[in-house]
């Protein structure tokens, strides 16, 4: 979906890192969150206490579970999942834009 409709924006911004990644949380009618943001070129570590579902609109990343050897790539129209109460690395090689949404 390209849009939501009825919901609520909080209007202060979540940034993190000196700015490299800057999100807007919407919030909806059922009581589920999402969060809409722009990550710039760099590496950057998240944690994470709900089970996330990371949705690439545009550009492209590779990921990490800390801990895991192995790094996957994704490309923007691609999601990954990340489980709750965990670490996860990503490597952004240029502007990218994402949907994070929150799994309850």
């Amino acid at each position: 979906m390209s849009e939501f409709s009825q919901v609520t924006v909080v209007k202060k911004a979540n940034i993190y890192f000196g700015g490299q990644v800057v999100s807007h949380t919407v919030l909806f009618a059922d009581g589920s969150k999402k969060t809409l943001g722009v990550m710039q070129a760099g590496e950057y570590e998240f944690s994470t206490g709900a089970a996330e579902n990371m949705e690439i609109l545009s550009g492209e990343l590779e990921w990490q579970l800390k801990g895991n050897p192995d790094w996957q790539s994704i490309t923007g129209g691609e999601s990954f999942d990340v489980p709750a109460n965990s670490v996860f690395l990503m490597k952004v090689p240029f502007v990218t834009d994402y949907c994070c949404s929150f799994i309850a």
